[in-house]
């Protein structure tokens, strides 16, 4: 027999399937949201300083919030400008030293492997003309097929280039207005919340708000240890380039992957273009091997996950959930959505606790 239900039930179960629909919604459109979703955790962390600028007076005169948001904007950009700076510089130097080595890598390479293939029977020569023979050999047999992949390739990674520019471009915009009415949209959003749940929330929200201030400083942290520890372990290795390239590998740790492999990656370039044996590589493996421990094993858990309160197991398995989940996307906001997360297991954990269904014996 049905239990007809008040119309107390009916709203609470109309306003769900909302929510859920909008959260679909939201799954939905994972791509697009990219800008948005940049936009949003930055103007979260430089709200506070575009505050500290509008409040500056001298004398009768204060700088409008608009203006404040425009500086604090322009000088995000100019920092991201100067670590391009010192990439590119590295790059415009290693890149063509690395092209006229790969011959010399090849030939060495040859010299050590072929008696062992030659050994078991197979003649292939693995210098720069031999491989540059048997990769024309191949072509000639399949142009057709690799030209129509070729093609195809271009269509999707002009495409998919484009798409990256257009959200380059939007996310100063979308920060822009983000930042402009910050406080507004605060204060919009917090008329959604029902009454009667206005006060917890809102003391949930201030916890969550400190947990994320000690998220961005344990980064911080992190990402400073790091770029000593790179810096230092580089140049005792003697790398020409190791302070600009440790610090490059350490500042970008806060982008999962890319930062640490373009850290690698130019270490590894490094080492081929200064060392003539392995002993360079070697040194950049042991080297980076060990920064990635330190960083997934020690420094992130501790520095950053005892800060918000989570597990060091938590954390691990954090980064690995969200960025199975929601992608690139899901590894940026893994923690905060965490922390977020353990805010809302704790106030349900002692409502729990406290509730009959525990109590009752």
């Amino acid at each position: 027999m049905l239990i007809p239900l008040s119309t107390e039930q009916k709203q609470s179960l109309l306003w769900l399937g909302v929510a859920l629909a909008l959260v679909v919604l939201l799954a939905l459109l994972g791509p697009v949201l990219m800008p948005f979703v940049v936009s949003g955790i930055l103007a979260y962390v430089l709200n506070p300083w575009v505050d500290k600028l509008s409040a500056c007076r001298i004398r009768k005169w204060s700088l409008p919030r608009p203006m404040a948001a425009s500086i604090t904007i322009l000088l995000l950009i100019a920092a991201v400008l100067a670590m391009a700076l010192v990439i590119v510089p590295i790059l415009q130097k290693e890149i063509p030293q690395l092209q006229a080595q790969i011959p010399r890598f090849f030939d060495k390479f040859d010299q050590t492997l072929s008696p062992l293939l030659a050994a078991h029977g197979f003649t292939i020569r693995l210098d720069s003309a031999g491989i540059k023979g048997l990769l024309t050999e191949q072509l000639a047999g399949s142009g057709d097929v690799i030209g129509k992949a070729v093609l195809s390739s271009i269509k999707v990674g002009g495409t998919a280039v484009l798409g990256m520019l257009a959200n380059l471009l939007l996310i100063p915009i979308v920060l822009f207005y983000l930042l402009l009415d910050w406080h507004a949209l605060l204060e919009r959003l917090s008329h959604f919340i029902p009454r009667r749940w206005v006060s917890a929330t809102t003391s949930g929200l201030l916890e969550v708000d400190d947990l994320l201030a000690q998220y961005l400083r344990g980064q911080i942290l992190v990402m400073l240890v790091l770029a000593a520890y790179y810096s230092i372990a580089l140049s005792i290795a003697r790398f020409d380039l190791a302070i600009p390239v440790g610090i490059i590998t350490g500042f970008l740790v806060f982008i999962p992957y890319i930062g640490y492999g373009l850290g690698l990656a130019l270490a590894l370039i490094g080492a081929v273009l200064q060392f003539n044996g392995l002993q360079g590589l070697v040194a950049v493996a042991i080297i980076y091997g060990f920064g990635q421990l330190l960083e997934s094993f020690i420094l992130t858990p501790r520095l950053v996950g005892e800060r918000i309160g989570l597990h060091p197991l938590t954390v691990i398995f954090a980064l690995m959930a969200f960025g199975q989940l929601f992608g690139f996307i899901g590894i940026l906001v893994a923690l905060p959505a965490s922390a977020i997360i353990s805010v809302a297991v704790r106030h349900l954990r002692s409502a729990y606790l406290n509730s009959t269904f525990y109590r009752q014996s």
